[in-house]
């Protein structure tokens, strides 16, 4: 799958595009004043247990105490995902305990950071467990006589005292013996400084931070249908050029000084990606559409024919604007970086044939995405159920904030309803207080309606509490703010 990474640079903000085959498959941003925190380590203090959650707050330095559960603590690793029970976590922690944390979650909202003690380190080809003597390799190495070769050489490369362990990643297939070695090498130096600092540091404190950006790319995202890197700073080039001469010197001849005419992200439409992708409708070029909407709980995906007739028959037009949005579905999961759980309710299909055919367009779809995800077939409800790993923050949470208007409700009390709503406090402010005249300070609509359709209500009220009522409009108020000042 041929595809061009493009990084966009500036002081304040670092963005990255995933073009593969014309077409923005995943957009990622990282400001320079709210890095995320997935991957760093810390020296952190357990400031509280809680038996009946079996979990602790542990003190990492963050404005929240971050949270690790029993599950993550590398001493139930034996018994995880084998029905026996873990060992309980208040024999495990205490309060006032220094512990190697690492994050394997960034605080989302309200919670803060999720942690766990079996840390990992990542590389280019390798993800060194300090804690564990396994020697794992990725699924997606299909070939086992790659595989077997990859963990062999792996072995061979280890120090016969070594007490840790490797995953082998997806970029390791294919690579040389010097490539593994190097990339052993530099895990090894990045665990050797944080024990070092451990011994030096007082908690909390952070002990390991995870690469930038732009570094990121280089070890995570590059692979050998990467046709090109394109930057648009030189420095950022000199810089990355430096650590992949170093790391991953295979890919430094794919790094290249974007100095066109246009911004980087014009040449691939990018920022309309990003506006479209803050939108809750997605068009389908059949006519069909989707709707996204993302609440704290889940992702609800709903598709709709609209006006797409194209088919040859009902069922026809049903199935191929399915199997259109299953394609969409993937795409707009990876652009977005929408992870948790996800509810897809596609147009109701009563061929079990067609079903079995979506699902498949839909896991076939998912299958490009590096982010793991894991889908259910249709439920008793006809939707389609899954979950896809979230790490980091959505791009609508990175770049979106509450409404103000609506308190983020999606949506506002209408210009009548605030007229009803008005005149009900009016009267309660009557029974209360004997103002000369009651003032009325509200939006331009609201000020409207009062002055037409509702005129007559008004003025019924003014004569009912025997005080006149005046309007005034101030244009800083939205429709569902009003005063009613007493004079």
């Amino acid at each position: 799958m041929s595809g061009h990474i493009l990084i966009n640079v500036t002081p304040f903000e670092t963005r990255v595009a995933l073009i593969e085959h014309g077409v923005v498959q995943e957009i990622h941003l990282e400001r320079t004043r709210q890095r995320g925190k997935v991957g760093n380590i810390y020296l952190g203090r357990v400031v509280r247990v809680l038996p009946g959650m079996q979990s602790a707050f542990v003190d990492i330095g963050l404005e929240r105490a971050a949270f690790i559960h029993i599950a993550d603590l590398r001493e139930n690793r034996a018994v995880r995902n084998t029905g026996l029970p873990y060992t309980q976590i208040e024999k495990l922690l205490f309060e006032g305990q220094t512990l190697l944390v690492q994050v394997i979650k960034d605080p989302l909202g309200n919670k803060g950071a999720r942690l766990s003690n079996q840390i990992s380190i990542a590389g280019r080809m390798l993800v060194y467990l300090p804690y564990d003597n396994h020697v794992g390799i990725s699924q997606k190495i299909e070939s086992e006589e790659e595989r077997n070769s990859l963990k062999e050489r792996v072995i061979a490369h280890m120090p016969a005292n070594e007490k840790g362990g490797y995953i082998i990643r997806t970029q390791a297939e294919g690579a040389t013996d010097d490539e593994i070695a190097r990339d052993q090498e530099y895990l090894a130096r990045r665990w050797s400084m944080i024990q070092a600092a451990v011994m030096t540091q007082a908690a909390p404190s952070l002990l390991y931070e995870d690469l930038t950006l732009a570094q990121r790319v280089l070890r995570d995202m590059v692979s050998p249908d990467t046709e090109s890197i394109e930057i648009d700073s030189r420095i950022t080039v000199q810089t990355l050029q430096t650590w992949a001469d170093i790391y991953t010197p295979g890919i430094s001849n794919k790094i290249n000084h974007y100095h066109g005419e246009r911004p980087l992200f014009d040449t691939a439409n990018v920022d309309e990606e990003i506006k479209s992708a803050l939108s809750r409708r997605v068009d389908l070029k059949s006519g069909g559409y989707l709707i996204i909407d993302q609440t704290e709980a889940l992702t609800s995906i709903d598709v709709n024919t609209g006006g797409f007739i194209g088919g040859r028959n009902f069922h026809d037009t049903i199935f191929k604007t399915n199997l259109e949005a299953a394609h969409a579905i993937a795409r707009q999961l990876r652009i977005r970086n929408l992870g948790g759980i996800i509810i897809i309710d596609f147009i109701d299909m009563d061929n079990k044939d067609h079903q079995d055919a979506v699902l498949a367009e839909l896991q076939k779809a998912l299958s490009r995405d590096r982010t793991k995800t894991t889908t259910n077939g249709f439920s008793a409800l006809g939707l389609v159920e899954m979950t896809r790993k979230r790490t980091r923050d959505s791009l609508s949470h990175l770049l979106c904030e509450p409404c103000p208007t609506c308190d983020a409700r999606g949506q506002i009390q209408t210009s009548q309803t605030m007229c009803y709503n008005i005149l009900r406090e009016i009267l309660r402010e009557a029974r209360q207080f004997n103002p000369r005249e009651f003032r009325l300070i509200a939006s331009q609509g609201v000020i409207d309606l009062f002055l037409e359709e509702e005129s007559q209500y008004l003025a019924t009220l003014g004569d009912f509490v025997g005080k006149p009522v005046t309007l005034e409009v101030d244009s800083r108020y939205s429709q569902e703010m009003y005063d009613i000042v007493l004079i």
